[in-house]
């Protein structure tokens, strides 16, 4: 099986390259290589490729600069998704989009399931619903897989920052009133093969690690880690900040956008593993060893 991931210098796409290299035949295209706010470009670039599957992991994902630059953020999470995914049912591929819990505004308090609405308060939000219907509308079989709060070792996210700023001050603070889930990349990466062929059910997906936590709770697991490791840091409790004290946010956030991956478990049969696990197993693996 052949399978070309855009993406794969960033976060999600170098962890998924990272860990098929060696069970298929993949190829990484980074933005140098393809830029998707060049319609041209990647119509020329993915109807010279043979492949069997396209994971789309890129995005214009700066949620504040989003609000500034609409008509970029729709190009790229919009119509380029579009275009795409017009050329992998051209081709009789199959197309797995990546999307985000920011699709959901944050009013309800229990985890959003595949069907609730979608009701975006961003532009990224905004583009990145528009993604999805782009993809879902050209070919039943392509799939949407949303995720939240993404973590991984290939760049840095919200975890790296926290643990960073724990070894260099006494205190640190988080904000302790938005809820979801953090997603562990090499768990993405072991759940997504299950839908690679072309006959597995497409639509739309949600997954992410199981429980659900604040910043502030998952800053502070992370510090525990830390300390249960061997880990120095100078800070040792993780602060609460408001969302409503977030003054120098250009773009509204949901407070609470909990995917449930109960679909996932009911089509596989498998259940994500819990988010303190999967922190508790980067940290063990990433820096325990520094």
């Amino acid at each position: 099986m052949k399978i070309v991931i855009i993406g794969a210098g960033g976060r999600l796409g170098s962890a998924l390259m990272r860990e098929y290299r060696d069970r298929f035949d993949v190829v990484g295209l980074n933005h140098a290589q393809l830029d998707l706010s060049n319609f041209d470009e990647i119509r020329e670039t993915l109807c010279a490729t043979n492949f069997d599957v396209l994971v789309n992991a890129a995005g214009f994902t700066n949620v504040d600069l989003c609000e500034t630059e609409r008509d970029q953020a729709f190009l790229i999470n919009a119509e380029a998704p579009r275009i795409i995914a017009e050329i992998c049912r051209d081709k009789g591929a199959k197309l797995l989009h990546f999307s985000s819990d920011y699709v959901f505004d944050g009013e309800k308090r229990e985890p959003y399931v595949e069907s609730d609405f979608a009701n975006p308060i961003s532009v990224y939000g905004e583009s990145k619903r528009a993604g999805e219907q782009s993809v879902l509308q050209t070919a039943d079989r392509h799939l949407v897989a949303r995720v939240s709060w993404v973590f991984g070792p290939d760049r840095p996210s919200f975890i790296d920052g926290v643990i960073q700023r724990a070894q260099e001050n006494e205190e640190v603070a988080a904000i302790g009133d938005k809820f979801s889930t953090p997603t562990y990349t090499h768990d993405i990466a072991q759940m997504l093969p299950r839908f690679f062929e072309l006959n597995v059910e497409g639509g739309v997906l949600h997954f992410a690690n199981a429980g659900e936590c604040s910043w502030q709770e998952y800053a502070q697991w992370a510090l525990d880690c830390c300390q249960g490791f061997g880990i120095s840091a100078k800070a040792k409790t993780v602060g609460a900040l408001k969302l409503k004290d977030m003054k120098n946010w250009v773009a509204r956030r949901p407070a609470y956008s909990v995917l449930s991956s109960a679909k996932y478990t009911q089509l596989t049969g498998a259940s994500p593993r819990a988010w303190r696990d999967a922190v508790a197993d980067y940290i063990r693996r990433f820096y325990s060893k520094t």
